[in-house]
């Protein structure tokens, strides 16, 4: 049962993040996301439409009910209060602690997470920038733009896609080059290759497919 209901948590999360990048979610994202076949996705999809938790509309969309959101909403915040618990206190690298944290979300209890929000002191964000649902504390993102869309000059990094969370490499890549919210970089130029930056570790190009997934406003 342990598995089940956390294979349950995994989908309506994906569903929820999918939905926070703008894009409408349908089983063929899910199978992009979570690395799984289609027919092991839509069979966890049926599960998910027999337990209440979600429709699939005649269009093949997937639309979360208000109790898989609810539910959802839970997960993503209990995820991302334990990412912030793991950088800030434990002092896990940036790039380490999404896998970390999904091992930790199952396991929050209502009364574990009522002590994280007092002990982090009810944070906007989570390390990659991302919104905590539920916080007292908003962050204004009207700014943002993904960096393929950036304007040459100096900017300022707010936030990374949970896609590129869950890809170690890319993941890695920004660490490296130091492209991490609250930092700031030089936009230089975007070619073909990507967009080229110059950062505290000197210039580099990240690539489109990483550059179009991560998010800064100018300084």
């Amino acid at each position: 049962m342990a598995e089940m209901h956390d294979a349950t948590e995994e989908y309506l999360e994906s569903i929820l993040e999918i939905e926070e990048e703008g894009v409408t979610p349908i089983r063929a994202r899910l199978v992009e996301r979570l690395g799984l076949s289609a027919a092991a996705v839509s069979e966890q999809v049926n599960r998910l439409v027999e337990q209440g938790y979600a429709e699939l509309l005649d269009d093949r969309t997937l639309r979360l009910t208000d109790t898989g959101r609810a539910l959802a909403t839970s997960i993503v915040r209990r995820h991302r209060l334990a990412e912030r618990l793991l950088v800030d206190v434990i002092g896990l690298e940036w790039e380490k602690v999404h896998r970390e944290a999904d091992r930790w979300e199952h396991a929050i209890s209502a009364d574990v997470e009522a002590k994280l929000v007092e002990l982090l002191g009810d944070p906007a964000t989570c390390p990659h920038g991302n919104p905590i649902p539920g916080s007292s504390h908003r962050v204004d993102t009207r700014s943002s733009v993904a960096l393929t869309q950036a304007a040459p000059g100096q900017v300022r990094v707010t936030r990374i896609s949970e896609k590129i969370e869950i890809d170690d490499e890319a993941i890695a890549l920004l660490a490296r080059v130091g492209l991490v919210p609250g930092k700031t970089a030089s936009v230089v130029r975007v070619d073909a290759s990507g967009v080229v930056v110059k950062s505290e570790t000197g210039e580099q190009t990240v690539p489109n497919d990483v550059a179009k997934l991560t998010f800064v406003a100018p300084v």
